[in-house]
């Protein structure tokens, strides 16, 4: 990236943050703009790899803190036009042409090579214009997002799942050499091996990546033929990945380090899991704990009855209905829910739904018409309309 571009972009408009965004809000853009327009979503669409590009560009810079606070400070003094070179468009006054070090990176001088201050944070930016060559920072790894779906009781308990992913990483024919087999890059002629040229653009001098070997450093004379030269590719691989006890349905799991290889000795990006949960027959899930409802008779539920209640994964249970039971009570089972991180596990919330019998033999319809001739006095409706409903 060219000091102009640096300058000029608004990475802050790019990702869609306001300025003041935090690291939190600017990761959260960026993994929706990437997945909207990732390569592998829109293939042969040259206008989305352009903005993936974009989009990546702006991330780097602004999840660095270092790096962003650089890019704020510089937008600050230069960007916008808020920075006008003295002496119309030959540099100086009078037309004398100088670059940054004149201005800032002078030695000895306010603000020069041994002041740190202004040329510290312009030589951090765009590299010396005239002192030694910008080191290539490493590159962290882009980080990967996949999906995986999980069986209700893997979910509550945990498990580990295999991921198959797809990544960028160096190239595994030449090793992120770039170069064909039996033979080596050689040290790029136009940089001497920095990555960076100096250029001068309206009296400043700026460092920008070389163009002959495109910010590496290397020219490679006989490209590998898998990767054409550029020492990456797209490498597949199978981890093991652990779900954690009690994942919820759409939460996003982080495993660090488990995303794309980093460039340069940079580290490698981060995997997020989305995991996606199927519903059980039984059971239904209230945070911690797990729900059921189990139907009882009328006669258990006014009579009071010990019934089984299955639980998932383990043994029946016994609970007790206490006579009187109105239909739709629930009753709490502990430790029977779903399993926690610190290896606690949740309740068991059973509600009890009074069954009404579908057809009734002579015996029991009597039974129950003697049942409400001696239950006649009580009104369970009678505070509905003064005491008189029916």
């Amino acid at each position: 990236m060219s000091s102009r571009d640096f300058l000029e972009k608004d990475f802050y408009k790019v990702l869609g943050v306001p300025k003041g965004a935090k690291a939190d809000e600017i990761k959260k853009a960026y993994r929706k703009l990437a997945r909207q327009y990732h390569p592998d979503a829109n293939k042969g669409d040259p206008a989305a790899e352009e903005r993936f590009k974009e989009i990546s560009e702006a991330y780097d810079v602004l999840s660095d803190e270092k790096r962003r606070k650089e890019y704020d400070e510089g937008r600050a003094l230069f960007g916008n036009g808020g920075f006008r070179v003295p002496g119309g468009a030959g540099g100086g006054p009078g037309g004398v042409p100088f670059d940054l070090g004149d201005l800032f990176g002078g030695a000895g001088g306010p603000g020069g090579a041994g002041a740190g201050g202004i040329g510290d944070l312009f030589g951090g930016i765009f590299g010396r214009g005239r002192g030694g060559p910008t080191t290539v920072q490493p590159r962290r790894g882009a980080d990967i997002e996949s999906e995986v779906t999980l069986g209700f009781t893997e979910a509550t308990d945990g498990v580990t799942v295999p991921l198959r992913l797809t990544s960028d990483a160096a190239c595994p024919v030449c090793h992120g050499t770039g170069a064909k087999a039996g033979t080596t890059p050689r040290v790029c002629p136009t940089c001497e091996g920095t990555g960076q040229t100096s250029r001068n653009a309206g009296g400043f001098a700026f460092a920008e990546p070389c163009r002959a070997c495109r910010g590496r450093g290397l020219v490679v004379d006989d490209p590998c033929p898998t990767c054409q030269g550029s020492g990456r590719g797209r490498s597949t691989r199978t981890i093991q990945a652990r779900i954690p006890a009690g994942v919820r349905d759409g939460q996003r799991i982080r495993l660090k380090g488990k995303g794309a290889s980093g460039e340069r000795g940079g580290p490698n990006g981060d995997l997020y899991v989305v995991v996606k949960v199927t519903p059980h027959p039984l059971f239904g899930r209230s945070e911690d704990n797990l729900t059921i409802t189990v139907p009882v008779t009328f006669p258990e539920a006014a009579l009071g009855a010990e019934v089984k209640v299955p639980t998932l994964g383990g043994p029946p249970v016994t609970l007790k209905i206490p006579a009187g039971t109105s239909n739709g009570r629930t009753f709490r089972v502990r430790g029977k829910g779903v399993g926690r991180r610190d290896g606690t596990r949740g309740d068991l919330l059973v509600t009890v739904e009074v069954a009404v019998p579908q057809r009734l033999d002579a015996d029991a319809t009597a039974a129950l018409e003697a049942f409400r001739t001696a239950t006649a006095a009580e009104n369970p409706r009678a505070g509905l309309l003064g005491g008189e409903a029916r």
